[in-house]
């Protein structure tokens, strides 16, 4: 854990709270689907209010824009979160607008819910916020007590808010998913495709902190960052055929696919057979079936698709995976502890102001992004 009491143990994460009447805040929110366009500033958002007994309000301080804000948008995802955000279709009348973007949040507890005994107003911490509830773009937000985590000591809320969304999103994919961990990493040869993006950054550092031999596939102009993270070879996907340099090299023990498309079709083969290497993808087609296919037969075709190709790769002696982001506020206590120990640092490639969060968007949508694009929502961070 992030703390320890004076007990020697991380105290049961609980429940505790006050009262607080609604109140209008700051807020960057969207009334329909689309492109920049559709951003608006209201100070008018209605505030945030702790409706079960393990939620905690947040001050923003810093937040930070993902690729899933961009997406989500332009209304990526729409179908399966808004079933997400209301399973039993209780608001008929009612819509997701106004939405507010943004998941990751640094900043300070204001409110605890009643039972909430792990954190007190005035703590520091740092949260992921999952992508179905009212995002972070916002003078305050709501999370569940299992969201939050203590912020790093070492940083200051801007660099923290860079990492909470891609950390937790590599962690799933590597720890949980993959079944990397500290003791079993060591001497394993790692592949990460698309290394110099949010999640590829974070995951290179992880996998240098457990100790694997890393490859990590990336732009030229992108390579002195990713050596600089602790990658042992940098492999530029611009400078030839991307599957004939890789094969080259020995056979890989885990490939994590930031990238997908085409590289499905052959990074299986990069893996050593019958030895329990595993491919783990984050680029998935569910929310995109849903989107189009409704709910039901959404759903189906997503278990379909994974099924068959488990099974295709199963039968050639690798093993085949999906990942998605958990929001997880005991995985962020162990990534805290691997921030404050040195092993893993934000990449950060620009901040803005919370008025500049149109142009935030934009330099994001531009793509090439070196690290991530924060949001100081309170200066001087």
């Amino acid at each position: 854990r992030a703390l320890r009491w004076a007990s020697g143990r991380a105290p049961a994460r609980g429940l505790r709270a006050s009262p607080r009447a609604r109140t209008a805040m700051p807020s960057w929110v969207i009334d329909r689907y689309g492109s920049n366009e559709v951003l608006r500033f209201t100070r008018d958002m209605m505030f945030p209010i702790i409706h079960f007994p393990n939620e905690v309000i947040i001050k923003v301080h810093a937040a930070s824009l993902n690729p899933i804000d961009l997406s989500m948008r332009s209304g990526y995802g729409a179908t399966a979160l808004n079933m997400k955000r209301d399973p039993l279709k209780l608001k008929t009348g009612e819509t997701e607008f106004p939405l507010t973007l943004g998941r990751d949040v640094s900043g300070v507890v204001m409110e605890c819910g009643l039972g909430v005994s792990y954190f007190k107003p005035g703590d520091e911490v740092w949260a992921a916020i999952p992508p179905w509830k009212q995002g972070t773009l916002s003078e305050f937000v709501v999370a569940s007590g299992n969201e939050v985590s203590f912020k790093p000591k070492c940083l200051s809320h801007t660099e923290a808010a860079a990492l909470p969304y891609v950390g937790l999103t590599a962690w799933s994919a590597l720890n949980q998913v993959g079944g990397l961990n500290q003791s079993n990493c060591s001497g394993k040869r790692v592949l990460i495709l698309g290394a110099s993006g949010g999640v590829g950054t974070f995951a290179v550092q992880l996998m240098k902190a457990w100790d694997a031999h890393v490859t990590a596939v990336c732009s030229h102009d992108a390579s002195t960052l990713v050596k600089k993270l602790g990658a042992d070879d940098v492999i530029d996907y611009k400078s030839g055929n991307l599957e004939e340099q890789l094969k080259t090299l020995p056979l890989f023990d885990f490939i994590l696919d930031n990238v997908g498309g085409s590289t499905e079709k052959w990074a299986l083969d990069l893996l050593k057979k019958w030895s329990g290497a595993t491919y783990v993808t984050l680029v998935t087609p569910f929310l995109i079936n849903m989107d189009k296919l409704g709910v039901a037969d959404g759903m189906l075709q997503t278990g379909v698709t994974v099924g068959s190709k488990t099974l295709k790769h199963l039968l050639k002696g690798v093993h085949y995976r999906w990942a998605f982001f958990m929001p997880s506020g005991p995985s962020l206590d162990e990534i805290a502890e691997l921030v404050d120990s040195g092993k893993i640092q934000p990449v950060i490639d620009e901040v803005f102001s919370f008025s500049e969060v149109p142009k935030a968007f934009l330099k994001l949508e531009g793509g090439h992004a070196r690290g991530k694009t924060v949001i100081n929502v309170i200066s001087r961070q």
